[in-house]
């Protein structure tokens, strides 16, 4: 099965919603708990961000240091996987979270990889080509090690990544991340969904999605009434930080 068809299994439904960073509006993001609240939730899936260790783990983490989620300090490049293994991920959001570790994507495939789809965001900082080419490897391996190619979307801001991630795994489905606004589509590397922040969305937009082919995957939508509407106007999945709320508007 090729990756359109991949992706295309996916849209059972009239609109996928996926837990960005799990439900990160009632748990700490980028925790097992989050990604549990957001299943418990009713949601399709979700997305997620992955950064390799110094010694080449994959960890679940957004930014690319981990001062802002955890009490820890540091660059998860420069930091061992043992190292990250004991730090505290979820008290800084609430007391009761105090312990939460910092997972890894072979933990979070292992637990929820047959009951939601997860979107794996790779992180990679701008012109970082070689570092793209090395976490992809690390990603593709993981992703076949778990037996994931049909209920795993990758995506990035990074052209280069999305490249390599073709190269290694033609029949996983990628998505290109976007926040700028463009007249047209990108066309620096392959992709089957075209992932905008909600405030691109236009008919133009979405007509151009709809004649290449392309699922329409929109962040971070939170409101209700607006989730509603972007399925009105025909976007294909929802990432949301509260799914519970959007899902109970969507099926009002």
């Amino acid at each position: 099965m090729d990756a359109q068809h991949v992706l295309a299994a996916m849209y059972t439904d009239t609109l996928l919603v996926f837990g960005h960073r799990g439900a990160k509006a009632y748990a700490p993001m980028n925790t097992l708990a989050a990604f549990r609240l957001a299943a418990e939730q009713g949601a399709h899936g979700i997305e997620l961000d992955v950064h390799c260790t110094s010694d080449d783990a994959l960890v679940v983490v957004h930014d690319f240091q981990v001062d802002a989620t955890s009490n820890g300090h540091g660059r998860i490049a420069e930091l061992t996987l043992a190292q990250l293994q004991q730090l505290d991920a979820g008290a800084w959001f609430a007391p009761q979270f105090a312990g939460e570790p910092i997972p890894t994507l072979d933990a979070v495939f292992a637990e929820l990889g047959q009951w939601l789809y997860i979107n794996v965001e790779i992180k990679v900082e701008p012109h970082a080509d070689a570092h793209a080419a090395h976490i992809a490897a690390l990603v593709a391996t993981c992703i076949d090690r778990h037996a994931m190619q049909q209920r795993v979307l990758i995506s990035s801001f990074h052209p280069p990544t999305l490249v390599r991630c073709r190269e290694l795994m033609p029949h996983v489905p990628l998505g290109y991340l976007h926040e700028q606004r463009t007249p047209t589509l990108p066309n620096d590397a392959p992709y089957e969904a075209y992932h905008p922040h909600h405030t691109l969305i236009t008919p133009d937009l979405l007509v151009q999605c709809q004649q290449r082919g392309l699922r329409v995957n929109v962040w971070t939508v939170n409101d209700p009434a607006h989730a509603v509407a972007l399925r009105d106007a025909g976007v294909d999945a929802i990432i949301s930080d509260n799914p519970d709320t959007v899902l109970a508007a969507l099926h009002g």
